[in-house]
């Protein structure tokens, strides 16, 4: 102990600064050399499951909570006006929404660049109102990374709230500073969005919910420094279904919902304008679903000059349309990463993959320069072999494929037999494509465990 309190305030403070709260303030009982180092961290790390575990029943306990925000109170206050960098609060066990404020408002006045809020209410505590983030957030000039989430009771597009049709006139064009946002738990409600920002170079939306995700229009999206992005559309089954058959027929009995379903598809081709406004950035990932709202817009897909990562979810029920579209417009594209190969095969999957045969066999493949691609969660399916095959005959410039098993992933190569055969296709894939290092990737606890079953 006498060696590492002789260490340097500096590095003592570096070294609080990487424990939880709570753990850093236990430190100042180790000696008065620590008693009051804790108080001039920079960075405070507050987490309710320290003092409550919901799974004991302590969330329930009013004495509990009460003694979560006395903690809370005494580390703030006993740091006074000392500067601070980084706040995160995870609080989901039922503390007033007027004391997390009170929280909020402390740090925001001390100068907090990074703030991270992941918030739950009871509907006993946010009353007749959802719970409305204090009016200092939206006047701070010292965010640069801002990460909002929260799973219930919290209303972000309330008025006043973040979401509204006043996005880019109150919220994100006045973080003067902001360069990351991250949200959780997000929706539009059917209103238009206009976003602009001048400094955001880090956007990740992901939400809950069902059309109400996709705005009516996007009149303006100006984002010309943002350099990573992370777009999660969500649609249900039958949206997905007007989405690939927008003449369908239905019935008397469905004529409302038809209408109202009609109304959202419109809506779906306006996402072209939120893709105009990102087409700056370098790094670009798409959910399932959001690859097939993308559908509405292949004619009119921007190209993303400066885009040299893709990140792709595929699911079995959603479809590729969109795939030929923007591979072809990715002109710098170096990497992609597959996390699945499967996905619902339509007539208009075009040359991306080779679920359908048709002229022009590999056309936007051959237009992509990606020279690396990553598939995850391979099951080892014929399909999928098929697909690995393609890639390696029409991406042109592909000098690295690496195939991901997950450790609890599906998987065909738990037989024996199988997996040797795989094993050998992967082999002679290394032979025939000499200029791609082609590999098959297992988990070390995978290969144990395959081993000892005589798998592999």
């Amino acid at each position: 102990m006498d060696r590492l309190s002789s260490l340097p305030d500096e590095l003592l403070h570096q070294i609080l600064s990487l424990l939880p709260t709570k753990s850093a303030v236990v430190t100042s009982s180790l000696s008065k050399r620590w008693l009051n180092l804790w108080k001039l961290n920079p960075n405070l790390d507050i987490d309710d499951s320290l003092f409550i575990h919901p799974q004991h029943g302590k969330g329930e306990s009013q004495h509990i909570r009460q003694s979560f925000v006395r903690f809370v109170d005494s580390v703030l206050a006993m740091q006074g006006d000392s500067p601070i960098n980084t706040f995160s609060l995870k609080c989901i066990t039922g503390i007033h929404p007027d004391t997390v404020n009170r929280w909020i408002r402390n740090v925001l006045q001390r100068g907090v660049s990074d703030l991270s809020l992941f918030t739950d209410f009871t509907c006993e505590d946010t009353e007749e109102d959802s719970y409305q983030l204090p009016r200092e957030l939206f006047l701070s000039r010292t965010l640069v990374k801002l990460n909002l989430r929260s799973e219930h009771c919290v209303d972000w597009w309330w008025p006043g709230g973040i979401w509204s049709d006043s996005l880019a006139l109150e919220f994100i064009p006045s973080f003067t500073a902001l360069e990351e946002l991250r949200m959780g738990s997000m929706e539009w409600r059917e209103s238009d969005v206009t976003v602009s920002s001048a400094t955001l170079r880090t956007m990740s939306l992901h939400g809950t919910g069902y059309y109400d995700l996709v705005a009516e229009d996007y009149p303006l999206v100006n984002m010309k420094k943002l350099c990573d992005a992370t777009i999660n559309l969500i649609l249900t089954d039958k949206q997905v279904k007007r989405l690939r058959e927008p003449n369908n027929e239905f019935g008397e009995e469905e004529e409302d919902e038809v209408e109202d379903e009609g109304n959202v598809l419109v809506n779906f081709g306006n996402v072209v304008k939120l893709m105009n406004g990102i087409q700056n950035v370098q790094k670009l990932s798409f959910t399932a679903d959001t690859l097939e709202v993308l559908s509405q817009c292949c004619d009119t897909m921007p190209v993303f000059n400066n885009l040299k990562f893709l990140g792709i979810t595929s699911e079995e029920g959603r479809g590729w349309q969109a795939m030929p579209a923007l591979l072809k417009n990715c002109p710098r594209l170096e990497t992609i990463i597959l996390e699945g190969l499967l996905h619902y095969v339509t007539d208009k999957c075009g040359d991306a993959c080779p679920c359908i045969s048709r002229e022009g066999k590999g056309r936007s493949l051959r237009a992509c320069p990606v020279n690396r691609l990553e598939i995850q969660g391979f099951r080892a399916t014929m399909k999928e072999m098929t697909m690995i095959k393609h890639f390696l005959d029409y991406f042109p410039g592909l000098k690295r494929l690496d195939v991901v098993i997950e450790d609890n992933e599906p998987t065909q190569l738990r037989n024996p037999e199988l997996s040797k055969c795989v094993k050998e296709m992967f082999s002679l894939y290394s032979r025939l494509y000499p200029s791609c290092s082609v590999e098959l990737m297992v988990s070390s606890f995978l290969q144990k465990k395959w081993r000892a079953q005589g798998h592999i």
